[in-house]
């Protein structure tokens, strides 16, 4: 038998090692190394996702690896590829590391420097293990431990107050609602609220978990409380320095739990970044992040997201954008969120209408937000997008349609973008003749002005070499309407042009047609443009 292995070393010269004695293996085919355990998580996620069978048997985890550490990444390995056999490289061979890692769930331990014959023994020996167990699990394939739907979604806020928490306990509303069963998970440590927005009273929180090494379903159920709304609550700590108590060991451990028994895992992360909610969000299936459309919510995502990336959390192309308060007027569009901070922007967003939410959020009572909010309607069709709402059987017949609450009636309209545009088109039509109207006023009081402003320059010039001919004895009329009609375009040439003598003023007057839309085009609106100049001569 083939004995596939896949080892997981961030050292490039221990990787080399280690690729050098597993070549010379009987019967071994490994893979390249991978170096961090991210990478080791996605390989094997990838694998899963093309084919079970193409799972390895062995995987080696060294004890350096990162940067989760070794005994924590073996616990997530054992619990999402519960068939294959894991083994820890350590320099540590001691009782204490050897139970910790069987605790972990290893198959066994190999001591560092490496020998041939060890490895080769470790190798096999979880090999065999793993076959024997998929024989035991009546496939030739392992399962991934997920539970009925095993689906994790993080909720974080870019920044304080951008609405993580209400999001995440609407898109929990939602999917439970559609017939799923939820948990609710509160991972905002030191200010976490969903116990105020659902308005529960309740003592027991994911603290009381923390010391749990083995969290079965009956410890799980005595902290988890059972809102009248069907979600199971698991709180935050009511003191904020219990948080501390919440390690990524045991976030990971609560999440495996709540994931082997819920459909759906919401998690409010809240805006801090921990070690409790960076597990989460490593390990969620869609990781969302809240932004408002301003500056400062903007460039705290664009930090959040390469946070993310710097510490292997999770890469900015794998995390969701969700852009609230959003308005048609906004500035900062959804298009520029997404280039700024490299993450995809959802197509829902969800609008700025704080007064919806006032009454409820007052109340402790966000499960009787009224179906007619838009912020409802948004974030139930949020749900939706990212594929929260569980499918059951039309009543009749063997299709199959997205089920909702009574409530939720106004939130099925999912294709509110085209609406808008048709709303927008009639809007437009309504407006045309409006707007027609407006403008044929502008451009028209636009000529008057103009054709006052040529009758007065032309004014000016005819008075002037009227003043200069009249200085010379010349024809003075002549001159007057020559030098008018010369300052006047070919549209204007028929105004009347008019030169006299007013005390020791000469005065020019030139009368000419406002057009109707078009230069040339009179009906009879005149406007008079005066000017004079001083006469020169004798006293």
């Amino acid at each position: 038998m083939t004995i596939r292995i896949l080892p997981a070393v961030g050292d490039i010269d221990s990787a080399r090692a280690l690729s050098t004695l597993l070549s010379q293996l009987a019967d071994a085919e490994p893979a390249p190394p991978v170096p961090d355990t991210t990478a080791l998580l996605d390989t094997l996620a990838r694998l899963a996702a093309e084919s079970l069978d193409e799972l390895p048997e062995v995987v080696l985890v060294h004890e350096r690896i990162g940067p989760v550490p070794a005994l924590d990444v073996i616990r997530d390995l054992v619990m999402r590829f519960p068939a294959v056999g894991v083994v820890l490289i350590t320099a540590d061979t001691s009782t204490g590391v050897l139970t910790a890692a069987m605790d972990s769930g290893a198959r066994g331990i190999v001591g560092l420097p490496l020998g041939y014959d060890a490895l080769a023994e470790r190798v096999q020996a979880a090999a065999a293990w793993s076959t024997g167990m998929r024989r035991h699990l009546g496939s030739a394939t392992p399962e991934l431990y997920t539970g009925p739907g095993g689906s994790i979604v993080t909720v974080t806020g870019a920044k304080g107050g951008v609405g993580a928490t209400v999001t995440a306990v609407q898109l929990a509303l939602a999917a439970q609602a559609s017939g799923r069963s939820v948990a609710l998970l509160d991972l905002d440590l030191q200010s976490g609220d969903v116990a105020s927005y659902l308005d529960v009273q309740f003592r027991r929180t994911i603290a009381d978990l923390a010391a749990i090494s083995d969290i079965n379903p009956r410890v799980l159920q005595d902290a988890v409380y059972a809102h009248d709304t069907g979600l199971g609550l698991l709180l935050a700590p009511a003191e904020g320095e219990r948080g501390e108590e919440i390690t990524d060991r045991v976030a990971r451990q609560v999440l495996g739990a709540l994931r082997s028994r819920y459909d759906l895992v919401v998690v409010d992360c809240g805006a801090q970044l921990n070690a409790a909610n960076a597990a989460a969000v490593e390990l969620a299936d869609q990781a969302l992040l809240l932004v408002t459309p301003d500056v400062v919510a903007v460039r705290a995502a664009k930090r959040m997201v390469r946070m993310w990336d710097r510490l292997q959390i999770r890469k900015a192309e794998e995390t969701r954008t969700v852009v609230n308060r959003f308005a048609r007027g906004t500035e900062i569009q959804p298009s520029l969120v997404e280039r700024v901070t490299g993450t995809k922007v959802v197509r829902t967003t969800v609008p700025a209408a704080f007064k919806e939410l006032q009454s409820v959020v007052d109340a402790g009572r966000m499960q009787d937000l009224d179906a007619r909010s838009t912020v409802k309607q948004a974030l139930w069709a949020l749900a939706g997008e990212l594929g929260l709402m569980a499918e059951q059987p039309a009543g009749g017949g063997g299709r199959r349609r997205k089920i909702s609450s009574d409530k939720d009636r106004g939130s099925l309209s999912l294709r509110r973008k085209g609406g808008d545009r048709g709303a927008v088109t009639l809007e437009f039509a309504g407006m045309f003749p409006i707007l027609l109207v407006v403008m044929t006023i502008l451009w028209q009081c636009a000529l008057y002005g103009y054709t006052y402003s040529l009758a007065g320059n032309a004014a000016d010039e005819a008075a002037r070499a009227a003043t200069a001919a009249y200085a010379i004895d010349g024809d003075v009329g002549g001159a007057c309407s020559a030098a008018g009609g010369k300052h006047l375009p070919g549209a204007w040439d028929g105004a009347g042009i008019d030169c006299g003598i007013e005390g020791p003023v000469m005065k020019a007057t030139v009368t000419a047609q406002v057009p109707l839309f078009f230069p040339g085009f009179d009906v009879g609106w005149p406007v008079e443009g005066t000017a004079g100049a001083a006469l020169e001569g004798d006293d």
